[in-house]
């Protein structure tokens, strides 16, 4: 076992460690990789200049920086290209520091790639930074790599919103300037006339902001919802793999559920899958219509599992050929084509197979279901490939399927989940107790005061204010009493307790696997 020193030592030599996992901690951003203490996975990967590339995606020529077992836990560090890129200077301190980021608060990974020698062409190559490949062991072209999306953490407090000339929803309409000036570089980025939105992002009540402004000087304020907007495999090719379009091992999807919590399943076309991530974001509105969505840095903890051919966990039976997704509300079937009606297609296609083959449903009936149940999402219009993804509701399906709630990894303890207007809930007591916290009852307020360690949460009845060590956090998932019990949301065990939460269909079974531990 490394000891917090020699662990630092290895981070700072080769960018990538070994370690057990720590639980979810607040921390004072900006969250720079030195910062090794709030690593949750088993290996750690930096965004160093080893470990990224810029513009591409990795591709079976590929070296992999890390090999990890299947079913490993894996923290990335991801950086924002906004801030970096030629339009913006390619100078971050520079850049971020017209709006008042001391230097020592724009990221040391970030300042190293604008201030290295790697190429970029802004015309040509794709914007984002991606960090990887880690091969895992056992992964053969056919099977299916599984993600799950443990853990996201703010690297800084502020991001940036882009519209650039010729890209957007609207690319002949804005920016509404005059266009691109002779001249135009990393030395002049002003000519290029795009326009980039600064963003800070606020804390009020346990909750994180984006801020923007009125002409009248007031704030317009919106939740944030991180998410990478870059997962996947490697493709097999030996071509230059743009980092714009989404391609069916994954890419650049900008599919805004897949934040915490969420399970995403790529084909493996190479040895090893060799999976990457990048492209963080704070928060996208479903279309991302101006180019970017809010985009900032985050640290993202990912479990990798390679499935085989005929694993039930696989959300079909036929050929895997391009991404499927879930998360606790929904299963997620992609559809990815230039055009915007083909991608519709595509996705109402997988849609039919997925309800069909893992559903037990009629063709026809499923078709029919989807057109009167289910709603499609443009994931995004801006990245050269279109993207549409359907949201099937799992609570239509409690007759077909089970729901589990596994408490403690393996060998833990299995306990069935209460349905609520189709929200998933839990007693608060039972999984307090199960991960090893204890609670008191205050039967006069009708208020839980949980305690895990050095935490303790006051949980009341009807309210969406919670209070964790003193401080007051909101969630619109209220605690309820039903039964005698005070049951909470699954949603809102990793906010408020700091537990791991991730959802899988294995068979016909939708398991919540939770834990403090990153472990299956």
């Amino acid at each position: 076992m490394f000891t917090h020193q020699s662990i630092r030592k290895i981070g700072i030599a080769a960018g990538i460690i070994g370690m057990l996992a720590l639980p979810a901690q607040s921390f004072s951003m900006p969250l720079q990789p030195t910062v090794i203490d709030k690593v949750e996975g088993d290996y750690y990967v930096t965004s160093s200049l080893e470990n990224i590339r810029w513009g591409s995606l990795p591709n079976r020529e590929s070296t992999p920086i890390l090999t990890v077992s299947s079913g490993s836990a894996v923290t990335f560090d991801t950086v924002s290209h906004e801030g970096l890129v030629e339009d913006q200077g390619r100078n971050p301190v520079a850049y971020f520091g017209k709006y008042g980021i001391a230097p020592k608060d724009v990221l040391d990974d970030a300042k190293a790639i604008a201030a290295s020698s790697i190429k970029h062409d802004f015309v040509k190559d794709g914007p984002h930074i991606i960090t990887g490949p880690v091969a895992i062991e056992g992964a053969e072209p056919g099977d299916v790599l599984k993600v799950e999306v443990l853990s996201l953490q703010t690297r800084v407090p502020y991001g940036v919103i882009s519209n650039r000339h010729g890209k957007g929803a609207l690319p002949d309409e804005f920016p509404e300037n005059k266009g691109p000036q002779a001249g135009a570089g990393a030395d002049k980025p002003e000519l290029y006339n795009n326009v980039s939105i600064f963003t800070p992002i606020e804390e009020i009540n346990g909750n994180w902001y984006g801020v923007l402004s009125t002409k009248a000087g007031n704030n317009v304020r919106f939740p944030i919802n991180p998410f990478l907007g870059v997962m996947g495999v490697a493709p097999n090719t030996s071509e230059v793999v743009s980092s714009i379009p989404p391609i069916e091992t994954g890419g650049n999807l900008d599919i805004n559920e897949l934040g915490v919590g969420s399970t995403v399943y790529y084909p493996i076309q190479v040895k090893g899958g060799l999976f990457f991530a990048g492209d963080p974001h704070f928060a996208q509105g479903d279309g991302e219509v101006a180019l970017t969505a809010l985009e900032a840095s985050l640290r993202g903890t990912v479990r990798l599992t390679v499935l085989k051919k005929g694993d039930p966990s696989l959300p079909h039976s036929g050929d895997f050929k391009q991404p499927f997704a879930e998360t606790e509300q929904y299963w997620i079937p992609i559809g990815l084509d230039p055009d915007l009606d083909e991608a519709m297609k595509e996705s109402v296609r997988e849609s039919i197979q997925f309800l069909s083959d893992k559903l037990n449903m009629d063709r026809a009936v499923a078709y029919a279901y989807l057109s009167a149940a289910t709603d499609y999402e443009v994931s995004q219009v801006v990245d050269r490939t279109k993207g549409v993804h359907g949201l099937i509701r799992k609570t239509d399906f409690l007759e077909e399927v089970d729901a589990v709630i596994n408490v403690g990894g393996i060998g833990g303890t299995t306990i069935k989940p209460i349905v609520h207007n189709d929200e998933f809930y839990v007693p608060l007591r039972t999984i307090t107790e199960l991960l090893g916290g204890t609670v008191e009852w205050n039967a006069k307020t009708r208020t839980a005061q949980v305690q895990f360690g050095a935490k303790t949460i006051h949980a009341q009845v009807g309210s969406d204010v919670y209070s964790v060590n003193g401080k007051l956090v909101y969630n619109k998932d209220i605690p309820k009493l039903i039964d005698s019990q005070t049951l909470i949301p699954v949603s809102i065990v990793n906010k408020i307790l700091g537990a791991y939460v991730n959802w899988t269909t294995i068979g016909k079974t939708l398991t919540a696997n939770i834990s403090f531990s990153n472990k299956l």
